[in-house]
């Protein structure tokens, strides 16, 4: 980012993403009255809430490939271009419509937000975040940074919105891309990031120039001495 300075004070538009299908949700429900609120909260086996992160997403709501869970009491709920907070509003309402509570409060939390970065990267992989809000860089950052291979003005991100594909290239050596719509890391993410150059040659058995050189003059050398 040579050019960073041209982002100073820039106003940062935060956005949250979508419910997708396969996020796991973890949805709670409160009220002025808590012992009316229990029928609309999942517990475990041993009737407390999970506090595991693991547990928490083995008792949390999946979303099906329909764009629906399966809410208490309430019944099929659709998720459909609806973010947590959206979602939130929709039980809420349905709560206080269908008269189940009184003014109750409800708090809809993805529990399985996750990034995949692979290519020049020190630690590819897929990494979980909490956050609601992540930047490119924050990502690569969980990745250890990009190698000396990687080519920084070339990073591809894949996206899944509504069952539609976006890929874009992010240029890391221009403060434009802190403009982009994909600044911003949204679950299920997936960064690539090429190799340079340099490295491509070297991975290859032609390398460069000088290599195809040094085997063309063996290979004169082999046709001298055979034909001697």
């Amino acid at each position: 980012m040579q050019d960073a300075v041209q982002q100073d004070n820039n106003k940062v538009n935060y956005e949250s993403a979508n419910i997708q299908p396969n996020d796991i949700l973890k949805i709670s429900v409160e009220s002025t009255m808590p012992e009316a609120a229990i029928p609309y909260n999942k517990t475990n086996a041993l009737g407390t809430q999970p506090q595991n992160i693991q547990v928490l997403q083995l008792d949390g709501y999946l979303v099906s490939v329909e764009n629906t869970i399966k809410f208490p009491v309430l019944g099929e709920i659709s998720t459909a271009n609806k973010t947590t907070k959206a979602l939130e509003a929709e039980i809420k309402d349905q709560l206080t419509s269908g008269g189940h509570l009184v003014n109750p409060t409800v708090n809809v939390r993805l529990l399985n937000a996750k990034v995949t970065i692979l290519g020049e990267v020190k630690n590819p992989g897929t990494y979980s975040f909490t956050e609601q809000n992540i930047t490119i860089l924050q990502a690569l950052g969980y990745a250890g940074d990009l190698t000396i291979n990687g080519k920084r003005d070339d990073i591809l991100v894949t996206r899944e919105v509504d069952g539609v594909r976006k890929i874009s290239h992010i240029d890391l050596t221009s403060s434009a891309f802190m403009n982009s719509e994909f600044y911003f890391i949204k679950p299920n993410d997936n960064i690539i990031v090429n190799p340079n150059n340099p490295k491509v040659k070297s991975a290859g058995f032609i390398g460069n120039v000088s290599t195809i050189l040094t085997i063309a003059s063996l290979a004169l050398s082999v046709t001298i001495l055979l034909t001697r």
